[in-house]
């Protein structure tokens, strides 16, 4: 996928995929995949057991409530992607249609910073 393709996907209103763009217009690297492996029901529960992991460590996240929701309406195959900010500071996981031709979903993670080798 082009990144001027993806770029239009992620031209929704909601936080997630602001942010996620801004990554993308930043020079983030990207990726979306060609394979849909599972389904929007099984990437849902992968999810809210991930947001649980999430909130007991303290890792801030944009869109997970609202993208678990979003997978389960969907309740079809979808494709993933993925976007790095420049600064390796956030990770955006995306949900396609399997067409490719829609955002279904956007979930941002703040990674944690990392330690200099001493």
């Amino acid at each position: 996928m082009e990144r001027h393709e993806l770029m239009r996907l992620l031209a929704g209103d909601d936080e997630a995929s602001k942010a996620a763009l801004a990554a993308l217009v930043g020079g983030g690297e990207y990726v979306v995949w060609e394979e849909i492996t599972l389904s929007s029901e099984v990437r849902a529960r992968g999810y809210e057991s991930r947001r649980r992991s999430y909130q007991r460590r303290g890792v801030e996240t944009l869109g997970l409530e609202r993208g678990v929701q979003l997978l389960r309406e969907h309740a079809q195959p979808v494709r993933t992607g993925k976007i790095t900010a420049v600064d390796s500071s956030w990770i955006y996981q995306l949900f396609l249609t399997e067409d490719g031709s829609e955002l279904v979903a956007c979930i941002g993670g703040r990674l944690p910073e990392r330690r200099a080798l001493q």
